[in-house]
């Protein structure tokens, strides 16, 4: 394979070439290898190389499974594999090896993927840029004075430069969606329960989190969640299984659907233009395809959703730091983290108990509130963002909210409650760039950004964002794959 053939093929292309004998795994790694040694140092989206293991795998024979011997990357979070470094993108974690794989990746190995690597992302997953500290930012190849969004930052960065045609994420509030608006590409959440992500872990995140893949086309996204969807022993929940196969299922085109959609501020503030008119022009699209699109939004507690959101982020940073310890027999102190990070782990330590419980409350009552919205559309379309991408460093913390860290070190637990407030403010500084993506992991819904836009200036992608009700990937599936044909995007990519 020539080098410049290697991007020209999504994973089912590349799979489908080595099944009939025109290019061997190995070529093909090692294709993916060059690739990777000439354009992470650009990127900083790889941070661990697993060459030799990739290598071996193939030597030791793939499993004939639909994508023997096709390269993927593994997010370093949720994703473990056994005899490799599990960093979560933190320097207390950085000589931690993995002892087990996780559910998710037997699952990626039984379908034939060769696992070459591990992404880079930020602090356990924390922010919606990845910038971590200990390895340093990664960057948009679009341009890369732009962040490539987070969580799954490092993975959608891959997948948009070529290194790999796909890459894993999870989502626990818009870490698959907002990267893949970030960088062009196709990015769903499935249903909360849909894939595993065990055996270490039921519920992540109360619920909020979810395992799956970044990818170019449609068609990866749906052949990936045939092989990986379902649960495991032990799983919190069991969701109902599809009778039929995603893959199959979006060679033919959805029905007529009833789309919602809005461009309205879910926490008030301004919507960048460029993300306005993708809606709106995404809004005539879907007219001309034949489906009814009518500009209506959830009756929703946005604020509520957004604190409830926050609330849970401090309990569950608290009590992740006191796995930690367990696990790496060890006192965390201040300086073994972010000081984000830090200050988030403190302030858990001062929000009532009952305050999870209120936050699940809240997020029970707008499932409720969008299963009904559901009975009239099928689907409900938003931005994914509401700014384009980011410049690298504009959404980390201040200098003065780095100062409120060392402030907090001086008072005890029961003396935080002052400071949530401030860091509310980081927060939603945070949720004002991306604030229509965290509902659907609240309800548990499927969702998806499909990159049908660019900026005219700047030339960076926009994407825009779909939900639909709780089980129905395959509507999102079937849309994605007609807007694909309609507007294709497949072959726009960044010249780095």
């Amino acid at each position: 394979m020539e080098f410049r053939e290697y991007t020209k093929f999504d994973a089912v292309g590349i799979a489908d070439l080595i099944k009939k004998g025109e290019i061997s795994p190995i070529e093909v790694l090692e294709e993916a290898i060059t690739r990777t040694e000439k354009i992470n140092p650009k990127i900083n989206a790889v941070i661990t190389k697993m060459y030799e293991e990739a290598k071996d795998s193939i030597v030791q024979g793939l499993p004939d499974g639909p994508f023997k011997g096709v390269p993927i990357m593994l997010k370093d979070i949720l994703q473990l594999y056994k005899g490799v470094k599990y960093t979560l993108g933190s320097k207390l974690f950085k000589d931690y090896i993995s002892d087990i794989d996780s559910e998710y990746v037997k699952r990626l190995k039984k379908a034939g993927f060769v696992i070459m690597g591990k992404t880079n992302v930020p602090e356990f997953g924390l922010m919606g840029v990845t910038e971590p500290e200990y390895f340093g930012p990664a960057r948009n190849p679009w341009n890369l004075e732009y962040t490539p969004g987070g969580s799954s930052g490092g993975s959608a960065t891959t997948v948009a430069a070529g290194l790999v045609p796909l890459a894993t994420g999870n989502d626990g509030g818009g870490s698959i969606r907002i990267p893949s608006s970030c960088c062009g590409l196709f990015g769903l959440k499935p249903s909360r329960g849909r894939t595993p992500n065990g055996p270490t872990e039921g519920e992540v995140w109360m619920g909020l989190v979810v395992q799956h893949v970044l990818t170019r086309s449609v068609r990866d996204s749906a052949l990936v969640l045939d092989l990986t969807h379902g649960a495991e022993p032990g799983s919190p929940y069991e969701i109902k299984e599809p009778n039929y196969s995603y893959y199959e299922a979006i060679q033919t085109p959805p029905k007529r659907l009833r789309i919602a959609f809005s461009v309205d501020m879910p926490l008030g503030g301004k919507l960048h233009p460029a993300c306005k008119n993708a809606v709106l022009q995404t809004a005539k699209i879907l007219e001309d395809l034949g489906h009814i699109v009518e500009e209506e939004r959830p009756e929703l507690s946005y604020e509520e959703l957004a604190q409830s959101y926050v609330v849970g982020m401090f309990g569950e940073v608290n009590f992740f730091l006191k796995r930690a310890e367990k696990l790496l027999n060890k006192r965390i102190k201040r300086s073994d983290v972010e000081d984000t990070t830090w200050l988030i782990s403190r302030i858990g330590e001062a929000v009532p108990i009952w305050k999870a419980s209120w936050a699940k409350f809240v997020w029970d009552s707008a499932a409720r509130i969008m299963g009904q919205f559901h009975q009239k559309y099928d689907l409900y379309m938003t931005p994914t963002m509401s700014y384009p991408p980011a410049k690298i460093g504009e959404l980390t913390p201040s200098d003065m909210e780095k100062k409120i860290v060392s402030l907090i070190e001086s008072l005890r637990a029961e003396k935080l409650s002052f400071v949530v407030k401030s860091f509310e403010k980081l927060a939603y500084r945070q949720l004002s760039r991306m604030p229509f993506t965290q509902l659907a992991n609240q309800t548990g819904q499927p969702a998806m950004s499909v990159p049908l836009f660019m900026t005219k200036n700047s030339n960076l992608p926009i994407g825009v964002h779909f939900m639909a009700k709780f089980g129905d990937e395959i509507t999102l599936l079937k849309l994605a794959a007609q807007l694909e044909k309609a507007k294709p995007w497949f072959d726009r990519t960044p010249d780095i």
